[in-house]
């Protein structure tokens, strides 16, 4: 009996232990609770400030975040310690925290109030905080910046800003705005660092030379800017200036990293929102990946979604066995600057009410969200595949893609060629029918991505072709004998393509002309592999124009049976 009394006295003492550590850790060694308490600590003397759970509820997002129970400084109408970067004050930013919460634009778990609940770092939390080092792909959980162009497009077009004075008068991110010599400048027009996702006015160019031309007049009393600052601007500026301008979304690093994607050819492959191509996985969420379902058995370093998406950038195979995507050879800067842009692809599922203007643009109204100058659609669409300047390319493993951009094709291949081309694809290759899959490219963009592989070449095009598109009528047999003896080799005894591209292809060979075709095997292509047939060399022999139409005609006997 007293053993059983004994057992009862310790156990029940025991249990009451623990209650009383369990209470005292929580209202006093609580994570929230130290934070405040440090907060209190540093407050000037006499500020009032009350140790309680804090939290930001937005219904209308359904957000209940209780970040600020520790980030106390950011709380709406809160006292925090002035200059932290942890109990201070939210940095600037174009939406206040109270407006839309904390996980809204950092993901996180909102309701937990430890620091690995919070950041998304406990167990099968499937949806961590953003790292502080790409903390601007929060964005992308709202907006859907449109029309931004690629890189060298960029580039050219913030070199004419530049040029014609924009930032006397107007910032962007951060620079210009200044006043200059003589009185001119010192940030009279409004800052244009998120021009881009508010939108670009239509009459911008008409109203500011409107102003200058009154100020010529010596109308408005502060003249001076308007003719110091402002002068005519050539239509081709003014649209690369445009473009510029649409990719400043008031975060410079994300822009940077969509540019980026934009410049190698990536949705030549993925996805994005419901446009580009099907060979790789859709990326529309890739932002959102869940850390429980990725395989990280190969990725060294930590294991998040960052570190994941940076490792298969520099080394896809090595990530993902198998994995056909190639490896560009990126930079450390450009695999960070991607890594942003893959974690903006994220959504809210806010009412559309509530849903920014650009995603409204993009999502309903089928505005794009690269721009459709031809430089950004062959970049976006074609450089991952034919190169940066149509030189082709050449993966390990892969048969070589054709060099597009060659002097000598342009110089054989009409336009019509070319736009059938990227209507149709290539079936049984990798060329998609862009203009026939959904997400792919519409008959302007088309239009005007030969428009620019033309402008590559110096416009050069084939000589105007009074022949009909079939007329090589030599005796094919003789053709077979010479396809065997001096095409086989690269592009296959049936022409299934190896070194050389596929001609024994449907599309293709329905809008190649036999012109195409005679002047493709007499002109060869420089730079490539494919010789010019019409001048030998002491390992080949040249052919004549009656062989060369003999092979013209074997060709169309693949044509026929198909």
């Amino acid at each position: 009996m007293n053993r059983n009394k004994h057992l009862l006295l310790w156990a029940s003492t025991g249990t009451l232990l623990v209650l009383l550590w369990a209470a005292y850790s929580e209202h006093v060694l609580s994570e929230w609770r130290q934070a405040q308490a440090h907060v209190a600590a540093h407050l000037p003397p006499g500020t009032e400030f009350e140790i309680q759970l804090r939290q930001i509820v937005v219904p209308a997002l359904k957000a209940t975040d209780r970040c600020v129970s520790c980030h106390v400084g950011m709380a709406p109408g809160e006292t925090g310690i002035a200059g932290d970067r942890i109990y201070g004050k939210h940095p600037p930013v174009h939406h206040e925290p109270a407006e839309i919460g904390c996980t809204t634009c950092h993901a996180g778990q909102g309701r937990a109030t430890t620091k690995a609940g919070a950041h998304g770092t406990a167990p099968h939390w499937p949806q961590p905080m953003i790292p502080l080092k790409h903390v601007q792909a929060g964005c992308g959980s709202c907006h859907s910046h449109v029309h931004v162009p690629n890189l060298a497009m960029l580039d050219r077009g913030r070199d004419l800003v530049d040029r014609y004075d924009c930032l006397s008068c107007h910032r962007i991110d951060g620079k210009g705005g200044t006043f200059r010599p003589g009185g001119a400048g010192g940030g009279e027009g409004p800052d244009l660092s998120a021009i881009g996702a508010k939108g670009i006015p239509g009459d911008w160019y008409e109203g500011h030379l409107g102003n200058r031309r009154l100020a010529e007049a010596g109308k408005p009393p502060d003249a001076f800017p308007w003719k110091a600052s402002f002068g005519e601007i050539p239509e081709r500026d003014r649209t690369v200036m445009e473009g510029y301008l649409s990719s400043r979304i008031g975060v410079p690093a994300l822009a940077h990293g969509k540019s980026l994607f934009n410049s190698l050819g990536c949705r030549g492959c993925h996805k994005v929102n419901g446009v580009g191509g099907d060979d790789g996985p859709d990326l529309s969420r890739a932002g959102e990946r869940d850390p429980a379902l990725t395989n990280f058995s190969r990725v060294t370093g930590e294991h998040t979604i960052a570190n994941w998406h940076a490792q298969h950038l520099k080394s896809p195979a090595t990530i993902v066995p198998g994995s056909a995507m190639p490896d560009f050879g990126l930079t450390d800067a450009q695999v960070d600057s991607l890594v942003t842009y893959l974690l903006s692809l994220r959504r809210t599922d806010a009412p559309e009410a509530l849903w920014p203007p650009d995603r409204a643009r993009a999502l309903r109204l089928g505005e794009r969200e690269f721009s459709t100058d031809g430089s950004t659609l062959y970049a976006t669409f074609c450089a991952s595949c034919h190169g940066t300047s149509g030189e082709g390319m050449r993966f390990a493993g892969a048969q070589p893609f054709p060099a597009v951009g060659n002097r000598d094709f342009l110089a054989v291949a009409t336009d019509d060629f070319l736009k059938q081309s990227i209507l149709h694809g290539r079936p049984g290759r990798r060329m998609p029918a862009w203009g026939e899959k959904e997400g792919g490219l519409r008959p302007r963009e088309i239009d005007a991505i030969v428009a620019y592989l033309r402008s590559t070449a110096g416009g050069i095009g084939p000589e105007k072709d009074t022949k009909p598109a079939r007329w090589a009528k030599d005796e094919p047999g003789a053709g077979a004998q010479l396809f065997a003896a001096h095409c086989a080799t690269c592009h296959g005894k049936d022409g299934e393509g190896a070194e050389g591209v596929a001609l024994n292809n449907t599309a293709f060979l329905k809008a190649a002309t036999d012109t195409y075709l005679f002047e493709s095997i007499r002109r060869g292509r420089s730079g490539t592999t494919m010789p010019s047939f019409a001048s030998g060399s002491p390992a080949r022999q040249a052919l004549s124009a009656g062989e060369i139409e003999a092979i013209v005609a074997f060709l169309r006997t693949w044509e026929v049976k198909k």
